[in-house]
């Protein structure tokens, strides 16, 4: 099915366009109906999915596992599709911060590069093939994050790129191993090799090379020192479109690999997954609570999310994979629109210190409003996206008897309200501090507020349909925990 290819061709059409584009608005009209193209083609594709349960594309009609397997399950569908609505959200939100900027055509071109090492990251089936995707996004995260060329962009990005070029060796190293091991590189074929290989040594070695690779890249405790040193220094759109997206590639790769084939020693690896889990929760939160930049505050709440996503995939039964699954939808519109929110509060107040905000629930009254939905969705606050998510992973770990990691998780929950409740009384509820350099008179456009009007209704509609989207992520859990379908499909299909 060549529809497949659509995720990547897209973007690398687009970019040989944008190379040829010199006018900012141009620019900025080619992203924004690239990302609606993205889109409709990874609606499509899910649609698809759903009826057939996978999408299978041998490019070149080579025979899997000689040739290149590009695979659509579930999960790979629903991350396309959620992506493809945050691609969509930061083009519109760019037209306004990026032309600011002065940044030119030259932003889209990486904006694309970015969405093409995503989605080839979600859609390959074979494991040296998603070590390329991670490379492509790697580069072009590296120049957006330095765009700009202030001092402070180009020591976050060399952090960003020296600590996530650890993640690539070790990623490399570990496919070596695994090759050596296995002799392929491709999924559906490692999973059917390994599922009942049980010659552990070699294969944890592999898989601890992978672990610390992906960890890296998720940012895991005690790997995620990159991500806080980094993140609040590119524009906000750039901050915005890394904080739903770029660790959340990591916690994919996590989900595919330590469900279809390292399965050898699951004792050691779910002890050691909820362990990691409880740490990135709890540190992530903590620090977050002591920090008034707001994409500081920010910044570390993504790492404790992370956590729990690996919680789910810790406790390893289908219904928390389910919920790690829904969680992690949720959290990546949630915290994408968190940014979006502080990027607005800082348009209007010349600032993202929380100290020298202040007045903005008279102000700017549907600003609130959009800032509440979020925050509240993030801090599993009832009937918004995030309380559902929540719930389903503190009652699966209830069932699966995991009571440490479910309190942490509970616990986890009142640092985080903490930290979006001391966010709402500093920038919206306190007066506006006199000695603050705020601009009053800076109007917010419709561009800057539809994003995060889309994706506010988007957290909402997840907890009005909360049954019927944990009926697919439980499809997508039950499907990548038994990867049975997957070996067929690949190994069999000849085209």
């Amino acid at each position: 099915m060549n529809a497949i290819l659509l995720p990547i061709l897209i973007p690398l059409a687009l970019i040989i366009v944008l190379l040829f584009t010199k006018s900012q608005k141009a620019g900025a009209l080619i992203g924004i109906v690239g990302s609606l193209l993205l889109l409709t083609t990874s609606v499509y594709l899910f649609a698809e999915v759903r009826n057939q349960e996978l999408l299978v594309l041998q490019v070149g009609g080579w025979k899997a596992p000689f040739g290149i397997s590009l695979v659509i399950d579930y999960l790979a569908a629903i991350m396309l599709l959620v992506s493809a609505f945050i691609f969509l959200a930061i083009s519109i939100y760019a037209h306004g911060f990026v032309r600011e900027a002065n940044y030119g055509p030259r932003f889209y071109i990486f904006f694309f590069s970015l969405a093409m090492g995503v989605n080839g990251a979600f859609t390959t089936g074979d494991v040296f093939n998603l070590y390329v995707w991670f490379e492509v996004m790697l580069l072009s995260s590296f120049v957006l994050i330095t765009m700009g060329n202030k001092k402070e962009q180009l020591e976050g990005g060399i952090k960003y790129l020296a600590l996530n070029l650890i993640g690539s060796m070790l990623f490399l190293a570990g496919l070596g191993l695994l090759y050596g091991k296995t002799g392929t590189l491709n999924m559906a074929h490692l999973a059917q090799i390994l599922q009942d290989d049980q010659e552990n040594l070699l294969m944890n070695t592999s898989a601890m090379l992978f672990f610390v690779a992906f960890g890296i890249k998720a940012g895991l405790f005690p790997l995620f020192f990159w991500l806080p040193a980094s993140y609040h220094t590119p524009n906000i759109t750039v901050t915005s479109l890394f904080a739903g997206l770029l660790t959340k590639v990591g916690v994919y790769a996590l989900f595919r690999f330590f469900t279809m084939f390292f399965v050898q020693d699951a004792l050691f690896w779910h002890n050691l997954l909820l362990i990691v889990a409880g740490f990135t929760m709890v540190i992530g939160g903590m620090a977050a609570s002591t920090h008034y930049e707001t994409r500081r505050i920010l910044s570390y709440h993504i790492i404790s999310q992370i956590g729990y996503m690996i919680m789910g995939l810790g406790i390893f039964t289908p219904l928390a994979i389910a919920g790690a699954i829904f969680f992690t939808i949720h959290n990546m519109i949630a915290k994408t629109n968190t940014f979006l929110v502080a990027g607005l509060i800082s348009k209007l107040k010349g600032t993202f210190y929380l100290k020298d905000i202040g007045g903005l629930i008279k102000e700017q009254p549907l600003l609130a409003i959009l800032f509440i939905v979020p925050s509240f969705a993030l801090a599993g606050i009832p009937p918004i996206s995030g309380f559902f998510a929540k719930f389903i992973l503190i009652k699966a770990g209830f069932e699966a008897e995991q009571y440490i990691i479910t309190t942490v998780a509970i616990l986890t929950s009142l640092l985080t309200l903490y930290s979006m409740i001391k966010i709402w009384n500093e920038a919206f509820l306190k007066k506006q501090p006199e000695t603050s350099h705020s601009l009053p008179r800076a109007k917010l456009s419709f561009s800057g507020l539809l994003p995060s009007i889309l994706l506010g209704l988007a957290s909402i509609a997840m907890g009005i349909f909360a049954s019927e989207v944990f009926e697919i992520t439980y499809d997508a859990a039950k499907q990548i925990i038994d990867p049975q379908v997957y070996i067929e499909k690949v190994l069999m299909s000849q085209k």
